[in-house]
């Protein structure tokens, strides 16, 4: 950000599209102050109240990944409960954004779908994180999903909706250019990456 001249207190609005340490862990600084001060932190309501149980974490004890993920959220997030706005699928986030139910690789897990005139994209947050191994086996379970039963059915859902929709789509742990479209292939699913093109 500093490269490309942005000031973090200019950003107004930050949503997160679940509460897994790589996807939180930036919102706050080295000190615990709030990364970009005057945002809006908007996180989905599914996840904040799944994450946010000591019920659940009490549950997820036994499990060291699960355990630390839960202690993360609390270092994170555990003073912001007046700082957060909680959003609900299906409803726009910001302007010309609308959070979808992806949920499976975590209760509120949310992708967004971005419109700006006839321009559209489909940011599925960790539906897939490797596309080589996730849509070509959409059945494959990965140890970071809460539901893998769940995140199954999810990943069909949206990449048949991508495909139907020949919809621009991006991920946030996709190999560089991390956009492209899904195709069928065969009863399972692939990446077509876009070009790059350096210029603008």
């Amino acid at each position: 950000m500093a490269a490309a001249g942005v000031d973090p207190k200019s950003i107004d609005i930050v949503v997160l599209s679940h509460l897994h340490p790589d996807h939180i862990n930036g919102i706050k600084t080295a000190d615990n102050q709030l990364a970009f001060p005057n945002a809006e932190h908007l996180v989905p309501v599914n996840d904040w109240a799944f994450w946010m149980s000591e019920e659940n974490a009490a549950k997820g004890a036994d499990n060291a990944m699960m355990k630390g993920y839960f202690a993360n959220v609390k270092k994170i997030m555990g003073d912001m409960a007046d700082k957060v706005k909680k959003y609900e699928w299906g409803k726009e986030v910001a302007s010309g954004v609308t959070a979808l139910d992806t949920s499976g690789h975590t209760p509120g897990h949310s992708s967004f779908t971005v419109q700006s005139g006839n321009a559209k994209m489909l940011v599925q947050s960790d539906v897939t994180n490797i596309p080589e191994l996730f849509l070509r086996n959409p059945e494959w379970h990965i140890m970071f999903d809460v539901d893998p039963v769940k995140a199954v059915a999810t990943r069909r859902k949206l990449y048949d909706m991508a495909v139907a929709e020949k919809t621009l789509i991006a991920g946030f742990h996709f190999s560089f250019p991390s956009q492209g479209y899904v195709e069928k292939d065969g009863s399972n699913y692939r990446l077509v990456p876009i070009r790059w093109n350096p210029t603008l």
